[in-house]
């Protein structure tokens, strides 16, 4: 898959099948919009194409309001966005910096400057609530009549329903936000996990007993917060069990930047630098201050025995499930 960081240049325009949004998540509904993207660039010989943004748009709006807390929180960084869009079989990306000065083009300018000469649409997918240029002025009927005149199809993708509600990023943030990870695995089509490089941090973790593995967060408000029970992907034939907090680690400093660190139970390899997907099983409870180390290693502690309680009694409903077939 080509990815783009704005429009690709002349040479690199080829004819596609598009479809436009911010794909955070790419949920169920989404899938089911790029199946479709895929089948008619296949049908009609072209490249299948996403266009997104970064960042949001609503968070664009709300850093230039200075309201931070109006800017909705990110289900998945743009790794797992572009892996997922790759999963999909799209076979480009255009990875749009959303400013001003996109905010502020016509739906005509959008139209003429970036769906016709900048990607040389041939077919073209939106959601039925798709709205585009300034002021959001822009919508699916003006978007088809414009199609009509520059040579485009344009489709809009009705509602994806998950047992009667309509499947959205907005509903996966609101699973997330409840820890409900089973709701938010149906509405995504898999469980919800993050995944990035492992870094190096303070090491304080090793001091008290708990080295932890740092993944850094780029966006200031991730979908969940809190200590989790999890299980890691990539350091070995089957996932790791594990105890992890996301938060801005209160008690060590006061930065405000945002750090998923995963303890490994009886792990004990160097694995800076490598690929991992952490997956979310349940939530502990919420990130706490602590006055001192030794409150903060005595809870800690406590989370990773109700984690391993947690991996015991899965373990033992599996083997149960197993002597009853």
């Amino acid at each position: 898959m080509k990815v783009f960081r704005g429009l690709p240049n002349a040479a690199s325009r080829a004819p596609c099948a598009l479809t436009i949004g911010n794909f955070d998540g790419v949920h169920r509904g989404h899938q089911a919009l790029l199946a479709r993207v895929r089948e008619a660039a296949g049908r009609l010989g072209i490249e299948a194409a996403v266009m997104t943004f970064e960042p949001h748009p609503r968070e664009f709006f709300a850093r230039a309001a200075g309201d931070l807390a109006r800017a909705p929180a990110r289900i998945a960084n743009l790794r797992d966005k572009l892996q997922s869009l790759s999963d999909a079989g799209i076979d480009r990306v255009i990875v749009e910096h959303f400013n001003a000065h996109f905010a502020s083009m016509s739906p005509e300018d959008f139209v003429e400057k970036v769906l016709v000469d900048g990607l040389h649409v041939k077919w073209l997918m939106v959601g039925e609530d798709f709205c585009y240029g300034a002021r959001r002025a822009g919508n699916v009927a003006r978007l088809t009549e414009a199609g009509r005149k520059h040579g485009f199809h344009v489709e809009a993708l009705p509602a994806v329903l998950n047992e009667g509600t309509r499947i959205s990023s907005s509903a996966v943030r609101a699973a997330l936000a409840a820890s409900d990870f089973g709701l938010a695995a149906q509405l995504l089509g898999h469980p919800y996990a993050i995944s990035g490089h492992v870094t190096h941090g303070k090491k304080l973790g090793r001091t008290i007993g708990f080295p932890t593995m740092n993944l850094r967060i780029a966006h200031k408000r991730p979908a969940l917060s809190g200590i989790f029970v999890v299980q890691v992907h990539g350091l070995g034939d089957q996932p790791l069990p594990g105890v992890a907090s996301m938060g801005v680690r209160p008690t060590v400093e006061d930065s405000g930047r945002v750090l998923l660190e995963t303890y490994l139970f009886d792990y004990h390899e160097q694995c800076y630098g490598r690929i991992v997907r952490v997956e979310f099983l349940k939530k502990l409870r919420d990130e706490q201050k602590y006055g001192d180390l030794p409150a903060l290693t005595a809870a800690i502690e406590n989370d990773v025995q109700q984690a391993r309680a947690f991996f015991r009694e899965r373990a033992a409903l599996a083997m149960t499930a197993t002597d009853r077939i």
